[in-house]
């Protein structure tokens, strides 16, 4: 189904990045006076009957918070906002989970500031849990994003006070994991201290939202990758790993304008394999369903441990190329990484989740 005919004739949508129960998002550009801008379209027109009430909320919420966060540069402008539909700017930069700041002072001095910003303006997110609502934008500084679950206060409640502690100690979860050495002696207190809302939560409500989310909905989204890459990419994974010219095998996800979510398969061998020859073997077992792509390569990057650099093969499935750069460390990377971003596939999305 089309965008509404108030706005049809400025959407011009490229790729679904998402689409569940409660909206379906699309990335595309919008017309505006200043001429078109790139931008991301949630629409909740085709949502079931029995999630619309819920759906309509979350969007309401989403709306508002952007509304309010406007002139802050610290999230997405709002472009327009009708019943069904909310155009928001896209933000040029990568999620936490690909961009990992480890020892960046900057970010995390950028987030905490963002995070200030935005609870001076009467609103707390309540999902910065999630590495993916955190970007790393182009200019090294923190960003905000999805805001279907915040909440706008018009005072500073006992409520808002316990929402924002707990928007402030998700940050420092992920200030701990990419720059522990930098916590201050009261940011390991806040993070040693659970609200009494949240250990009520998780005693009780977490169970049932995890019940309603992953039982009765299947949401299994996984870095932004969805049930495909929980699902399928780890078989996938497995049985490329037991061919004989095999060494090694990564799989990760991107936007796929057919599917929703695609599978890209980074093979590595040092042998000639060409890719026919690498789908017959993965047809063969028929709980392997194919990925959409799958590229042979010399060598997978990794870093000092060895460990397999899938933020920086995420990059390259998504054709986000121009901002690998900013995640190598050295010549011989960069040497390796050119030659795999030479011989990518996805050669026709350039969009993110």
């Amino acid at each position: 189904m089309a965008p509404s005919s108030e706005i049809s004739w400025r959407w011009r949508g490229h790729v679904v990045l998402k689409r569940d129960v409660f909206s379906t998002v699309e990335r595309g550009t919008f017309r505006t006076p200043q001429g078109d801008v790139d931008a991301v379209l949630r629409r909740i027109d085709e949502v079931p009957w029995w999630s619309w009430p819920l759906a309509r909320h979350l969007f309401n919420r989403e709306r508002k918070a952007l509304a309010r966060i406007a002139a802050l540069d610290i999230g997405p402008p709002l472009l327009y906002a009708g019943r069904r539909e909310l155009v928001r700017g896209w933000i040029d930069g990568v999620a936490l989970h690909l961009a990992r700041p480890y020892g960046d002072r900057n970010y995390f001095h950028s987030a905490k500031a963002a995070l200030h910003k935005l609870h001076r303006a009467g609103v707390c997110h309540n999902d910065l849990a999630k590495e993916q609502n955190w970007l790393r934008g182009a200019d090294g500084r923190a960003y905000l994003t999805d805001f279907q679950l915040a909440i706008y206060f018009r005072r500073r409640s006992r409520l808002f006070r316990i929402a924002a502690y707990e928007d402030l100690r998700h940050l420092l979860k992920h200030k701990r994991r990419y720059l522990q050495e930098r916590l201050t002696p009261s940011e390991q207190r806040t993070l040693a201290r659970k609200s009494w809302f949240t250990r009520a939560w998780m005693a009780t409500g977490k169970k049932v939202y995890r019940w309603i989310t992953r039982g009765l909905f299947r949401f299994t989204d996984r870095e932004g990758g969805g049930p495909r890459l929980v699902q399928d990419a780890p078989l996938i994974q497995a049985r490329l790993r037991q061919h004989p010219a095999v060494r090694d095998a990564c799989v990760v996800a991107f936007p796929d304008r057919r599917s929703g979510t695609g599978l890209y398969a980074f093979v590595e061998t040092d042998a000639v394999l060409p890719e026919r020859e690498l789908r017959i073997f993965l047809s063969a077992d028929r709980k392997v369903a194919a990925p959409e792509h799958v590229q042979v390569i010399d060598a997978l990057p990794r870093d000092a441990a060895g460990e397999v650099r899938t933020e920086i093969l995420q990059l390259i499935a998504m054709n986000q190329v121009d901002l690998v750069d900013g995640l190598l460390a050295s010549d011989s990377e960069r040497a390796l990484v050119a030659n795999i971003i030479a011989g990518r596939r996805n050669l026709r999305d350039r969009f993110a989740f």
